[in-house]
């Protein structure tokens, strides 16, 4: 065991992948099937294949930016860079769009498209700071549709299938499951109704203001199963649900919808690997943040800093991990513990009293080592260097389904969750200035910046920029990239004060919030 984890562990931990060829790297781990998408850039960049093979070049590595200003919506401001050798392909995703939901046809269903989406580039530059700049509100053409902004970054690991197949289809399931609540989304004047098709309650039954003891109910008394005034349930008291929820829950099953297309689809098409996934969705005055990984969202406003996301890791979701192997401990495959311990158990050991925690724990405790204390810890290292069976630095994403712990029988999908943690702003409740901004980020910026140096660097270089120049917020995006970047020394990539610079992928999103309160 301890020899396969070591070379799982020095695998993981860096080495360069000799590759030929990107459609090689595509087709390795021997598999003949098909592609369900072909690897590409993200299609805003616009760029030809022939720019996209100079791009991944791991010595120079190239900055990329839009290629024109108010590409993208809210003249969002865009910059990626590739990595220095840890992986053949810049292995991040990108996508962004404006995206019309309308309601689902009544009938026999037909072969039809559940979203038609509309970037800014094709639309001219009167229009676009008019009608898009508006999207949150129902659609003026169709009086059954819903707009909503869509950005979205996936990093991926062991490969870029999952993390292309995502970028592709993700706002798509975001539609389809918005399309079940549009009538609701479409009514805010009333709370969600709790059965759809009732009509909104305003007023509770006067039944439901009495509290009944058992006797009483037994009894028959008014407001009791049976009594003349029954309420439709058994409870008196109905929980409200707020719309913004049901954006939640469309976001949440979204997620959950890919995940289970990319399992279901693996066997018939080559989608390797798994990615982390933060998208922002802007729908009728608010921003919802959805993370399931270890990417950022931060917002910087008149200088203050207001996190959006919170990373999934295997320090951070210690407990979820260990009361699932304590749960079904046949998931370890008898060669990981879920307890806890400060260093690895020798054998001699055994019998003394170590420090350990188990997921009851926040704290330290100790306990008699037993044999059993002798396997692998299924949570072993510290930082980014924290690994699930020795395997993997994150817990939370798309894919994954066929990884294993390495020379073994024994997969790593069960401790792993698609389920985002969904944060929201709303963006009404406040006038934005043109610095003020929402900068995402793959962990490849965040694993040298803190978000002080993020917010400092954005907001410095947008003090010294025309504030109605469109293009400040890619220029901006691609001063940062380049800050975590950094340049190429003789010790490596370095950055400010000689530190280590970013040799991961770098992927990061501008976005001016000032667009999110031009409402009607």
């Amino acid at each position: 065991m301890l020899t396969r984890v070591k070379s799982a562990v020095a695998s993981f931990m860096g080495g360069i992948m000799a590759v030929s060829s990107i459609n090689n790297n595509e087709r390795s781990g021997g598999s003949d099937l098909p592609l369900k998408y072909p690897y590409m850039r993200p299609k805003f960049l616009g760029l030809s294949p022939d720019e996209i093979e100079c791009s991944a070049d791991h010595i120079a590595r190239p900055i990329l930016i839009l290629k024109e200003t108010c590409r993208l919506p809210w003249a969002t401001g865009y910059a990626e860079v590739i990595n220095a050798g840890k992986s053949a392909l810049n292995e991040d995703q990108a996508c962004c769009e404006v995206v019309l939901v309308k309601k689902k046809p009544i009938g026999p269903l037909t072969p039809r498209k559940t979203a038609t989406s509309r970037r800014r580039s094709s639309l001219p530059n009167s229009v676009d700071m008019g009608m898009w700049e508006n999207d949150a509100c129902i659609c003026p053409q169709d009086s059954e549709g819903l707009i909503f902004h869509y950005w979205a970054l996936f990093d991926g690991h062991a490969g870029s299938g999952a993390a292309v197949v995502a970028s592709r289809l993700l706002h798509q399931h975001i539609v389809e499951q918005l399309q079940g609540v549009l009538e609701v989304l479409s009514n805010l004047t009333s709370l969600p109704p709790t059965v759809l098709g009732d009509e909104p309650s305003h007023h509770p039954s006067p039944c439901t203001h009495r509290a009944l003891t058992r006797a009483a109910s037994l009894r028959g008394a008014t407001g009791a199963p049976g009594s003349p005034c029954t309420p439709p349930t058994r409870f008196f008291v109905e929980k409200k649900i707020h719309h913004e929820s049901l954006v939640i829950g469309a976001l949440e099953n979204a997620f959950k919808d890919m995940d289970a297309q990319i399992e279901r689809e693996k066997s018939i098409y080559n989608i390797s690997g798994g990615c982390t996934v933060l998208v922002v969705v802007f729908l009728l005055g608010k921003l919802y943040v959805a993370n399931a990984g270890d990417s950022r969202a931060i917002i910087i406003r008149n200088g203050e800093i207001i996190p959006m996301s919170t990373e999934f890791t295997p320090e951070s979701e210690r407990q979820r991990l260990q009361f699932l192997g304590f749960m079904q401990p046949h998931l370890l495959g008898g060669e990981f513990t879920h307890l806890e311990f400060p260093r690895r158990v020798q054998r001699k050991e055994v019998g003394k009293k170590m420090l350990y925690r188990d997921f009851t724990m926040t704290g330290w405790a100790y306990k008699t080592i037993e044999d059993e204390d002798l396997r692998f810890p299924l949570i072993y290292g510290e930082g980014k260097k924290a690994r699930v069976m020795a395997t993997i630095g994150v817990t939370r994403g798309l894919g994954d389904h066929d990884l294993k712990v390495h020379d073994s029988n024994i997969y790593i999908k069960p401790f792993l969750s698609c389920f985002p943690e969904v944060k929201m702003y709303n963006l009404t409740q406040y006038e934005h200035g043109a610095d003020d901004v929402l900068v995402m980020g793959t962990d490849g910026l965040w694993d040298v910046l803190s978000n002080e140096e993020v917010a400092e660097t954005v907001t410095s270089f947008l003090a010294n920029c025309d504030p109605d120049d469109l293009h400040r917020y890619t220029m901006a995006a691609q001063d940062l990239v380049m800050r975590a970047r950094g340049v190429l020394r003789d010790q490596g990539w370095r950055i400010d004060n000689d530190r280590l610079g970013s040799g991961d992928d770098i992927s990061v999103y501008i976005i001016p919030l000032m667009y999110g309160n031009r409402q009607p």
